[in-house]
């Protein structure tokens, strides 16, 4: 973890450390699927796959919003907000960026550390007060401290890889059938193996990202001290995303592990059955309680 003076959190060790250990055993298992039947091809996809994720599946949110970093002159209040917060943790600044969009939110990306990027959309600068802002960003900041998306990167990449082999192998299986049926049984091997990989890592990886936002709320608050205006934020975000237009949320929803709330379109989706965030309730009860900690109104 980052040395900051963000409050640090047991439980999201714990259930990183636990889900990191079967999602490792997930790995173990589909890479001797694939060395056994691949050989050398096996290894050569699981290299590959590894390196794309390590290096650019963190920057991928920020690309496909627009975000765009900015200068302390280009963007001061925002810089500033960052700036106490930082002082305030005892922790590096990270790069700070803007995505012009109306979807209200914010998020952070970045490997490590050093690599972070916070950005805010001007959806969600439009609509909050400074004091909900700062909340926010808070809570984005804490996801950089505990290094949540270089944990969040690693295990995302067993469900990216058994997805992809699912339908290379689904596809090799259809060519399969056009010509000889040599291949037959290696390919059901591992569309089965790969089906059954990518449905368990990614409740794994979907349970620790509701832990993780949950953990971010309490530090971000804690660090503030002003629990009451995340919750004020989490309320009137979640409420103001109803009035987004369904074609901008679409386009934002499969960055919904990023976002500090989903943006979610109305009617059926797998981010509203399998979600990354814990529902609102949860969130605001939890800050609800740390407002009585802190001997603070709610």
């Amino acid at each position: 973890m980052a040395s900051s003076r963000y409050l640090p959190d047991r439980g999201l060790t714990a259930r990183m450390i636990f889900t990191m250990f079967l999602l490792g055993l997930l790995f173990v298992v589909l890479g001797a699927v694939l060395v056994r039947y691949l050989g050398a091809l096996g290894l050569i996809l699981i290299a590959g796959f590894l390196v794309a994720q390590w290096f650019f599946s963190d920057r991928v949110a920020l690309y496909a919003m627009g975000g765009k970093e900015v200068s302390p002159q280009e963007a001061p209040e925002l810089h500033a907000v960052i700036d106490r917060l930082c002082a305030l943790a005892d922790m590096p600044k990270p790069k700070v960026a803007i995505a012009d969009s109306d979807v209200p939110n914010a998020f952070a990306t970045g490997r490590s550390p050093k690599r972070a990027v916070v950005c805010a959309t001007t959806g969600i600068m439009r609509r909050l007060t400074p004091a909900e802002l700062e909340g926010v960003l808070s809570h984005e900041l804490s996801h950089v401290a505990h290094r949540d998306v270089t944990v969040m990167t690693i295990a995302s990449f067993v469900g990216v890889l058994a997805g992809f082999l699912t339908r290379m192998a689904l596809y090799s299986g259809m060519s399969n059938r056009r010509g000889n049926e040599g291949g037959a049984p290696v390919v059901l091997i591992i569309t089965l193996v790969s089906v059954v990989v990518y449905a368990l890592s990614f409740l794994l990886t979907r349970a620790l990202s509701r832990y993780r936002e949950l953990a971010a709320d309490r530090a971000g608050a804690v660090l503030t001290g002003q629990p009451s205006a995340l919750a004020s934020a989490l309320v009137k975000i979640s409420g103001d995303m109803a009035r987004i237009p369904s074609r901008d949320l679409r386009q934002a929803e499969p960055f919904n592990a990023f976002f500090f709330t989903p943006a979610i379109a109305p009617g059926f989706s797998l981010s509203s059955l399998f979600s990354t965030h814990p529902p609102i309730e949860r969130r605001l009860e939890q800050l609800s309680r740390i407002s009585a900690q802190l001997g603070r109104p709610g």
